[in-house]
């Protein structure tokens, strides 16, 4: 599914919303999930760090979040974090100045479906709440299995649907009646907000969504439930 209009490519859309949300999205990313995101991208790292890795690419970027969490916890590691969205990018880089971690953290305009990054050239990829927005996703996994050394890991957070019948009716209620009111109202954006949570829905289930990394070439795929399930860390090996 895309944001606007359905004439337009899904890249080209998913640019032109994160540019416009990029001011405000992380007030509205803490607020609205409370603050539980910062837990999953923390269980994010814990994953990337057993790897003990020196070069790590963080595809879809955004504003940084866990390219910063990544190169606070693991010392060694020197970060490569793309984007579509330069605005995105532009408040990434003030943040990773602020934590001072501008000779570890890179930041760099990218396509997921077109990594400017050698094949087998990085120890860990990841991806956070990211590959829902990819214009091709089978395109983008290849790409990542394609840049990432043997044994080496891919390493996803991304949302899914809760399984419990009541917890998913609450969730549903929330993202769907809730979430959208808010965030555009904040951003200014209604439709960005409507097409976030809803994509959510359209996204693989976790089962279709770990046989999609084995089709892209990882092995061991397996997937951890974060909070009953809304969200998933995926797991694939080189």
């Amino acid at each position: 599914m895309k944001p606007y209009n359905d004439s337009v490519p899904k890249k080209t859309q998913i640019r032109a919303m994160f540019n416009s949300i990029a001011p405000r999205y992380d007030l509205l990313n803490h607020t609205l999930s409370l603050n539980i995101d910062r837990l999953w991208r923390r269980h994010t790292v814990s994953e990337v760090a057993r790897c003990n890795p020196c070069r790590i690419l963080d595809v879809a970027t955004g504003t940084g979040d866990l390219a910063i969490a990544l190169a606070r916890r693991i010392p060694q590691a020197h970060v490569l974090g793309i984007d579509l969205s330069e605005r995105m990018l532009d408040v990434a880089r003030k943040k990773v100045t602020v934590a001072g971690l501008v000779d570890r953290v890179e930041l760099a305009v990218g396509d997921a479906e077109h990594l400017m990054v050698p094949d087998a050239s990085v120890d860990v990829a990841t991806v956070a709440f990211g590959v829902r927005n990819f214009g091709d996703l089978a395109a983008g996994l290849h790409e990542l299995a394609r840049v990432i050394k043997p044994q080496g890991k891919v390493v996803i957070l991304e949302f899914s649907r809760p399984r419990n019948r009541m917890f998913r009716a609450f969730y549903e209620f929330y993202t769907y009646k809730v979430l959208p009111r808010i965030g555009g109202m904040v951003s200014r954006d209604k439709r960005a907000y409507e097409y976030l949570p809803a994509s959510v829905g359209e996204f693989p289930a976790p089962e279709t969504f770990l046989k999609m990394l084995a089709e892209a070439g990882f092995t061991n795929c397996r997937a951890r439930s974060q909070s009953f399930g809304i969200a998933h860390i995926y797991i694939g090996e080189k």
